[in-house]
């Protein structure tokens, strides 16, 4: 299954507008899902669902996590106060190309990631599952 970048970002939002019940001029590729969108965790297994529907690509929550922590321990990825490290942003910045790594150094909480996931991440993460699926 051959899928263009247009394609498949009009299907990831249309599965967020489905979910999150916004206007679709809402859901633009730099909007974060967590904050500007107002997602919920629930509503992630929701979007990750209708997703796995359209597309007959499995993912689940905690490939989104496995996505966005690039097979980095726990440990290395955050330190003892749940800082994320520099190795971490490093991750980080490879999966989130649009975060500002150096105004969050040393300030980033692991548990505060995800609302930094944007619109785009979610579609980036979906191609690389699709592309592993056709493989």
């Amino acid at each position: 299954m051959t899928i263009t970048q247009d394609e498949l970002f009009g299907t990831v939002q249309t599965a967020v507008v489905d979910a999150l019940g916004v206007d679709e001029d809402e859901v633009t590729p730099e909007a974060t899902l967590l904050g500007d969108l107002g997602a919920e965790s629930i509503d992630l297994l929701d979007i990750l669902f209708r997703l796995e529907r359209k597309l007959g690509v499995k993912i689940q929550a905690a490939d989104l996590a496995a996505y966005v922590q690039g097979g980095i321990p726990d440990e290395e990825f955050g330190d003892s106060n749940g800082i994320i490290t520099e190795k971490g942003l490093v991750q980080l910045k490879r999966v989130m190309p649009q975060i500002d790594e150096n105004s969050l150094a040393g300030k980033l909480e692991a548990e505060k990631v995800m609302n930094l996931f944007t619109v785009q991440n979610l579609v980036d993460m979906v191609a690389e599952r699709v592309k592993a699926s056709a493989g």
